[in-house]
């Protein structure tokens, strides 16, 4: 599943930056200031850039929220997800290709990550639009409003227009849908069923919107706030399965989450409009059912519609929940019930195959927390019968139940089935059987959160330790495998971890248990094979879950750990006590804060500890410094004097050169800081800055993150670096392998990944970092 505090629910994440530097050695000297090489060039002592940029393999890890079928070309698929963009399927060997990785999705775009719909045109299978956006709200409050994006070769190149009204992609009920619908017969026209802005019409292919009366209630973002996850116009079905032509469909239901229903004053659940969209009326929907939310409902053939009801509406919503039958055509208004569930769960998803009395229907059963089931429900003649296809049933992968919310019967194939989970996507090809067998096609698909990593020295018997929301901590051994050495194999974050440099084997970390909502910390000593909890906690780490903190280690069995919010405590019998650093609390500017922690590897006596000032309009950031192991700090007056930029914590870094005592780098969110004297003082790189955008969530960062890794041979300084920011106002990854005198930008505008949040580098491979983009799991470069 999806955090519920930490990951999705922030203010999304804004990178940047690349800045320039110095020689190591040197106290003093100016940044080259070249400008900024197209992709690809490079300058003095760079290597060549990256000719890969592959998914380390986790496979799903996130919430797809969505798959939409082709109508008319077989195999041709779509999935979406709430915070890590979108995906095609390639039938041909049941792979995912990220499809959002490019240009419109950099790091002031990372909120776009977040994809609420995706529509088709039914007569143009190279026609994909797509809408995004993660809130209906800014960090301050205010409305957001989304974006469209339009390709005309299946995704792979993208243009997009502003939308008029907010996008909340990752927010409650995020699987209702498709809010996007074209007009079948004239599929130029289409329309929206907003969240906060009732419905909304495009006759040139989304270009420009104009507002239906339906309704023509614009939410406050004081009303939204009140009211929460708004639901709004849940989706638009047109009465109309014809495909070209030109013609407009006339008539087309809409249906109304109550939640907005309730504060637009409209009557029913359910309208209709006969007009193209000009009016609308209220349908009468069952007794039953009213009030309820339409998380789902479809249009067969012969122009009845099935219609999903549950009594709640978001992920894995519990019911009761209905399926009904609704004639739609000729006047014929009736309604049918085909299934109903009372306990246990609610319904998601509906999908039908064929018609009338024989027609498939598979109904996704939501909210169930048992592999017994009822997860997926199937009927073969038209509802009058149903058996469980899912639960109980043999599954290659891991959990396939709670969060049921959409379902699809392959247009070509209706033995074949897939189903969306809190963790990816399932998929049955015997679905006749009287016990289907499912597996998991998420191959490529990766949408897990990555909040810290590091990696080990040479020649440590594994890759990297990646902390991640909701999937935990993993020692990752092999890039192609999913790993199988964590901690906590239950629901949980995994916040930050560290490798002791002198011993790797020796790994510490902490995290938070989803099912208690309890803070851990935890060590292994042999390299991720076994792992043992801290008996206590220091103060402050119980109550403070966020991972805007760290950890670091000196040696076995001694730790210094920075909680979020919290003066840092140390260990020396590997958590059986815990005393409190000498270290003021951090600044407090009203976000999660916490001190970054790195031990310096040549010499690991020295600590150094960093608080960034916790937001922009925080205090400056300082720098503080350890002689004895990381318990008692002294003030870099240094880093005083730098006056370094306030920023969020996620916007900043730190890293050390484990090859030289002393020698450490810093981003401040703006341009980035290097010291060849344990902090002492700071000299300031020239020729990156950040960029404004319209809001601070689309800022542009200077410098954000920065990570070190081998060396390439010959060059003159110790470490190749890697920095992510901006540089003559491209935003990017940029590298260096001279200290900093000379930058070479690392990626090229097909790979950023709606941002690049954390990045650490390799040891072994020079040229080689690993990273996470919005979303999308971590990628490394050859």
């Amino acid at each position: 599943m999806k955090p519920t505090y930490n990951v999705k629910l922030v203010i999304p994440i804004l990178l940047a930056g690349i800045l320039a530097g110095m020689l190591a050695g040197c106290s003093g000297g100016a940044d080259s200031g070249a400008a900024s090489p197209a992709p690809g060039a490079r300058l003095a002592m760079g290597g060549a850039p990256p000719t890969s940029w592959t998914s380390v393999k986790w496979a799903g890890g996130g919430y797809v929220t969505g798959l939409t079928y082709h109508p008319t070309t077989a195999g041709l698929m779509y999935a979406r997800t709430d915070i890590g963009g979108a995906y095609r399927w390639n039938n041909s060997n049941g792979s995912w290709t990220p499809i959002t990785d490019g240009i419109g999705f950099n790091s002031g775009e990372s909120r776009y990550h977040g994809v609420e719909s995706i529509g088709l045109d039914p007569a143009n299978d190279q026609l994909v639009y797509l809408v995004a956006g993660m809130y209906t709200k800014d960090g301050g409050g205010n409305p957001a409003n989304g974006r469209i994006y339009a390709s005309s070769n299946r995704g792979n190149t993208w243009t997009h227009y502003d939308l008029p009204f907010p996008v909340g992609g990752n927010e409650g009920g995020r699987a209702i849908g498709e809010r996007l619908k074209l007009d079948p017969t004239n599929p130029s026209t289409m329309f929206y069923a907003s969240r906060t802005a009732g419905l909304w019409k495009s006759t040139n292919s989304g270009q420009t919107w104009t507002q239906t009366s339906l309704s023509s209630t614009v939410l406050t973002g004081a009303q939204i706030q009140a009211i929460g996850a708004v639901k709004g116009v849940e989706q638009i079905m047109f009465d109309n399965s014809n495909v070209g032509g030109g013609a407009t469909t006339w008539i087309m239901y809409a249906a109304v989450a109550p939640d907005y229903g309730q504060v637009a004053g409209l009557t029913s659940t359910l309208y209709k409009s006969v007009n193209g969209g000009f009016s609308w009326t209220p349908v009468s929907v069952p007794s039953t059912v009213s009030g309820y939310y339409v998380p789902h409902m479809v249009r067969t053939g012969d122009g009845a519609y099935y219609v999903v009801f549950n009594k709640n509406a978001g992920e894995g919503a519990g019911g009761p929940g209905y399926l009904y039958k609704f004639g739609g055509v000729s006047g014929n208004e009736s309604w049918t019930q085909l299934s109903s569930i009372t306990t246990g769960g609610g319904y998601g998803g509906v999908s039908v195959s064929g018609t009338g009395s024989t027609a498939r229907i598979a109904l996704a059963v939501t909210g169930t927390w048992s592999s017994a089931g009822p997860v997926v429900q199937l009927s073969d003649n038209g509802g009058s019968t149903w058996r469980e296809i899912a639960g109980g049933m043999v599954h290659y992968g891991g959990q396939f139940w709670g969060w049921i919310d959409d379902i699809e019967i392959d247009p070509a194939n209706r033995d074949h089935i897939m189903h969306v989970t809190g963790g990816g996507v399932w998929e049955t090809w015997n679905a006749s059987s009287a016990t289907p067998s499912w597996d998991f096609p998420n191959n490529n698909l990766e949408e897990t959160a990555t909040l810290a990593i590091v990696t080990p020295p040479a020649g440590a018997p594994y890759k990297f330790v990646n902390s991640a929301g909701d999937i935990g901590t993993w020692v990752q051994t092999d890039l192609a495998t999913t790993p199988n050495r964590g901690p906590l194999s239950d629901w949980n974050n995994g916040n930050y971890a560290d490798v002791l440099w002198s011993d790797p084997s020796y790994i510490v970390g902490s995290g938070i248990n989803h099912g208690t909502s309890t803070v851990f910390g935890f060590w292994s000593g042999d390299s991720g094979v076994s792992w043992s909890n801290f008996a206590t906690l220091p103060a402050g780490a119980a109550a403070n879950h966020g991972a805007t903190g760290s950890i670091a280690t000196t040696s076995r069995n001694n730790v210094i750990w920075a909680p979020a919010n919290s003066v840092p405590s140390y260990t020396t019998n590997n958590g059986a006590s815990w005393t409190a650093t000498n270290l003021p609390a951090p600044a407090a500017p009203g976000w999660d804060n916490g001190y970054r922690l790195v031990v310096d590897r040549k010499n690991p006596t020295k600590v150094y500890a960093y608080d960034s000032g916790g937001a922009f309009w925080g205090p400056a950031g300082k720098v503080y410094v350890s002689t004895d192991g990381g318990h008692n700090f002294t003030l870099s007056q240094g880093s005083v004097s730098a006056n370094l930029a306030p920023n969020a914590y996620r916007l900043t870094s730190i890293a050390v050169n484990p090859n030289v005592e002393g020698d450490i780098w810093l981003t401040d969110g703006d341009t980035v800081y290097h010291s060849t004297n344990s902090g002492t003082s700071w000299t300031k790189l020239n020729g990156f800055a950040s960029i404004a955008g319209t809001s601070m969530t689309e800022k542009v960062q200077g410098a954000s993150t920065i990570a070190l890794g081998k060396a390439q041979t010959g060059a003159p300084y110790s470490a190749a670096i890697y920095v992510v920011g901006t540089r003559n106002g491209v935003w990017g990854i940029y590298q260096s392998d001279d200290g900093g005198a000379t930058w070479t930008r690392y990626n090229d505008d097909t790979h950023q990944y709606g941002g690049i949040e954390v990045m650490a580098g390799d040891w072994n491979t020079y040229g080689r970092i690993y990273f996470s983009g919005t979303g999308r799991g971590l990628i490394y470069t050859n």
